[in-house]
């Protein structure tokens, strides 16, 4: 049976930040090609420099999807989303039936945008996500030399994943802690929560203008809840 379409976002978010092994969607778009299918990317939660080495998270896969969705930090808070896709597929809608949407293309919204862009460049978010991240991808890996809860660090740019396990030869996902250090992480003034199907990752996505001096208190604020609890 063909595949008609393909969507999946460039770094998995909700699955539990998962960074996709190298050359994954370069390989599958080229199966749903072959097809006839089309690829889609999500870039609600990693796009817009996010990913620090890239504006885009599919261009760290070296491919160019038909269809990209994107949101969220395209607003910087303000309700904001598109779909940006090829000259071919968006011809597909020129068939009589104007395609219409009610609060589309709003001016306030569009202005909005355009400014988040301008800030996106003006004060180099996307190298401070890269300089930023790479040195809290870094602290947190000292971390799990100290803590045996933190069974691994992942992720790229401001996109990272903490995953908690009971046990690190089995991997057995550790959810109660988990929950137990996103309160305990509330009472110190900082908010975080968790993703993955266990609910035993803890994600790391603050805003792009996250400094080192925020990332040092994140890592010295987690280094005390997890000896608190669990040290």
């Amino acid at each position: 049976r063909a595949t008609g379409a393909f969507i999946c976002e460039s770094l998995l978010g909700c699955g539990g930040q998962i960074v996709l092994p190298d050359n994954y969607l370069r390989e599958v778009f080229k199966r749903v090609r072959a097809d006839g299918g089309v690829c889609i990317v999500d870039e609600v939660q990693v796009g817009f420099g996010r990913v620090g080495t890239h504006f885009w998270g599919f261009e760290t896969q070296g491919v160019i999807p038909d269809i990209v969705t994107m949101g969220k930090p395209m607003g910087n808070g303000h309700p904001l989303a598109a779909v940006v896709t090829t000259p071919d597929i968006a011809a597909s809608f020129d068939t009589g039936m104007e395609y219409f949407n009610t609060f589309g293309g709003n001016p306030v919204s569009c202005a909005i945008g355009l400014a988040v862009l301008d800030v996106l460049e003006e004060e180099g978010l996307q190298n401070n996500a890269l300089v930023v991240g790479k040195l809290l991808k870094d602290e947190l890996g000292r971390l799990q030399e100290k803590h045996p809860l933190v069974g691994d660090v992942r992720g790229l740019g401001l996109f990272i994943g903490v995953e908690l396990v009971k046990d690190r030869v089995i991997l057995e996902p550790a959810g109660r802690e988990a929950a137990v250090v996103v309160e305990s992480m509330k009472d110190h003034g900082i908010l975080i929560s968790t993703d993955g199907p266990y609910h035993n990752v803890l994600k790391i996505k603050p805003p792009l203008v996250f400094t080192e001096a925020n990332a040092f208190q994140l890592v010295r604020t987690l280094d005390l809840v997890l000896e608190k609890h669990f040290g």
